[in-house]
């Protein structure tokens, strides 16, 4: 057939954005040489691929069918190229991952440090944002995947579980209850208690868990980020719920995790992605390395 590799990069552009003009963008092309490799696809294969209004692009019936086709026939094609150790080195590409802050430290730099040296010219952008935002990022197609604690209820998007995780008490290394094995909901009305605000999936979780609980603690300062709680323990102004992975490592000389319980509140983290939309190599690369980290054994949980 009389067509060949740009001309079908530029169809999957096209069908993934849903505009000439965002595809052109994308391609770094002209509006007019997208739609001369558009339409030399649409006369090698004999059929219309999408309908155009002034307003508009829609798929036609085949052209939804051959966007599968299209999709899966570069990812093979890439796959093959990444796979060669002599030619990964000049493979280049964008991946962009959506993540919560508090993951990014336990999830990233090992994986990326690796990933890296493997593909040196493939560049990676990590969005770090509130678990909400990381939602609609990924709904607004503007990150390949992304790593959340929430998701599973979206019918457009897969999550996939990693790690469990609980919420802990932080505090200062002399402040009383660091000498604790244990701390439950109630001992923390007895101190200076701060939460993120009600905005925050994790406030959300709170809430939930602690919703017929009679002596929950009141708070007295409100932040927006996790992270931005932790750095307000370390100043000494009180002592925050958070979750495990938004505190650092055993050890540190200031900061100090307690196990809270009655109840035991825990949140999933995992990654999620655009239901039925393949990812291209150098993000299925990377996804299928964080992918790993999941416990043996565990199985994708569909979206509900």
């Amino acid at each position: 057939m009389n067509f060949d590799l740009p001309d079908l990069r530029a169809f999957v552009a096209v069908a993934k954005l849903g505009s000439f003009r965002a595809a052109a963008e994308e391609l770094h092309l002209s509006q007019p040489a997208l739609s001369r490799r558009i339409e030399k696809l649409e006369g090698a294969l004999g059929v219309r691929l999408f309908h155009r209004t002034t307003r508009k692009v829609d798929m036609t019936t085949v052209g939804r069918e051959f966007s599968h086709r299209a999709n899966e026939l570069l990812s093979n094609l890439e796959q093959s190229l990444m796979g060669i150790r002599d030619v990964a080195t000049h493979v280049s590409g964008e991946v962009t991952i959506a993540c919560i802050p508090s993951a990014v430290r336990y999830f990233l730099p090992g994986i990326l440090k690796a990933y890296h040296e493997r593909y040196p010219q493939i560049m990676v952008r990590i969005i770090d944002q509130g678990a909400n935002e990381v939602l609609t990022t990924l709904l607004r197609n503007e990150a390949d995947f992304g790593l959340n604690y929430i998701g599973t209820q979206e019918p457009d998007l897969e999550f996939e579980p990693i790690l469990k995780e609980a919420f802990v008490v932080a505090c200062r290394a002399e402040h009383p209850l660091a000498r604790k094995k244990k701390v439950t909901w109630s001992e923390l009305t007895a101190h200076e208690y701060m939460s993120v605000t009600k905005n925050s999936g994790n406030r959300f979780l709170l809430d939930l868990a602690l919703s017929e609980n009679t002596s929950r603690p009141r708070w007295y300062c409100e932040a927006q980020h996790v992270s931005t709680l932790v750095n307000l323990v370390e100043a000494g102004m009180g002592v925050a719920a958070v979750p495990r992975l938004s505190m650092p490592p055993d050890g540190h000389p200031v900061l100090v995790s307690v196990p809270l319980v009655d109840p035991v509140i825990t949140r999933m983290v995992g990654l999620i992605r655009r239901r039925g939309r393949p990812l291209s190599s150098a993000a299925q690369q990377l996804y299928d390395q964080m992918a790993a980290l999941a416990p043996k054994g565990r199985k994708k949980k569909p979206a509900r």
